[in-house]
């Protein structure tokens, strides 16, 4: 299996790291596709080149001069899914003193919507405090879209509990119509070739594996919570479209309750304070239609009402933020929530 370290070309890493998503009206969509479409679009040369390992195969109109950018500590494997049968790249960054610590074994944070998330996450990781100070060590793994798939469709397809999408979701630049419904199987997926994989080459603690998510991802999340709560120690979930399919995962909430008596998981819930409905208002940040905040704390009510004994659930409301911008804020406080530094 190819290894490489993760280099971007210095204009790829700048298109990809400062690409700023088109001004969209608040809620006209919650899942991410709009914002996905600028951000990802300049990342996907930079994430071509994840695999090819050099910058002439992807950019043979760069500077002649210029020199690629290495991420240090980091790796990009490409993991061919016997199950699903497309090929999937994953994005590992390891601590700084990994080579150097022995036979000591790190938590694992596996993360969704990976070209924007996974150099965001990294960065904010080894920030936080004095400079990572604030938080235990960690391994990053990034989940990348499939290889051949554009981000919205892949995301679309993979993070969505049923068939049922938005009737409004635009087909993707290939020209293919939007796909939903196959997160169980992207599950599966996860949890039977990603983390053998992982765990095999690295020096992860296969008990305290965590989660985290924004939108559709956070959606993911929400549908691995209540399928198999186990499968991750602690849920980092921003901003989770519960709207997606008539609140569809109301109901599966529902339907887990009737069947079990416990519900297994530590999570912690975050949302930008913009993320409602506020008939009247003209400031674009808020929502149109879709009342996030009543839809997460209808589901955080649901799950306090279970009384389940090993369930523990955190929440904030991230001030001043919207959709799109909430998620550097809430996953820098998920983090100091599921790693906060050794002491």
């Amino acid at each position: 299996m190819p290894r490489h370290p993760l280099c971007f070309l210095t204009a790829a890493l700048l298109a990809a790291c400062s690409a700023t998503p088109p001004p969209a009206a608040p809620a006209a969509v919650s899942d991410l596709d709009q914002s996905s479409a600028g951000a990802t679009s300049a990342t996907n040369a930079a994430a071509n080149l994840l695999a090819a390992g050099t910058a002439r195969d992807v950019a043979p109109d760069a500077i002649p001069d210029a020199s690629p950018y290495t991420l240090s500590n980091t790796e990009v494997h490409v993991l061919q899914s016997a199950a699903l049968g497309r090929r999937y790249p994953l994005l590992v960054s390891l601590p700084r003193d990994y080579a150097s610590s022995g036979e000591r074994r790190y938590p694992v944070l596996y993360i969704t919507d990976v070209n924007y998330a996974f150099p965001l996450v990294r960065s904010i990781g080894t920030m936080v405090g004095d400079k990572g100070a604030g938080l235990e060590d960690f391994i990053l793994v990034g989940l990348g879209y499939a290889e051949g798939d554009t981000p919205p469709y892949s995301r679309r397809r993979d993070y969505t509990p049923t068939r049922n999408g938005p009737r409004d979701a635009e087909p993707d630049e290939s020209g293919r119509p939007a796909l939903h419904g196959e997160a169980e199987a992207y599950r599966r997926f996860v949890a039977g070739e990603v983390f053998p994989f992982v765990e095999a080459r690295y020096r992860t603690d296969p008990a305290r594996r965590i989660f985290a998510g924004h939108s559709y991802g956070a959606l993911f999340g929400t549908h691995v919570l209540l399928t198999e709560p186990r499968m991750f120690e602690r849920y980092i979930l921003s901003s989770p479209s519960l709207w997606f399919d008539d609140r569809v995962m109301l109901e599966r909430e529902s339907r887990y309750a009737l069947g079990h008596a416990d519900l297994p998981a530590r999570v912690f819930f975050a949302i930008g304070s913009y993320e409602t409905v506020k008939p009247g208002s003209g400031d674009r940040r808020y929502n149109r239609t879709r009342d996030m905040i009543a839809d997460l704390r209808t589901f955080e009510a649901r799950l306090a009402s279970r009384r389940y004994p090993s369930l523990t659930v955190d929440s904030t409301v991230v001030a001043d933020e919207d959709h799109l911008s909430a998620y550097p804020a809430a996953i820098t406080r998920g983090l100091r929530w599921a790693l906060p530094a050794r002491r």
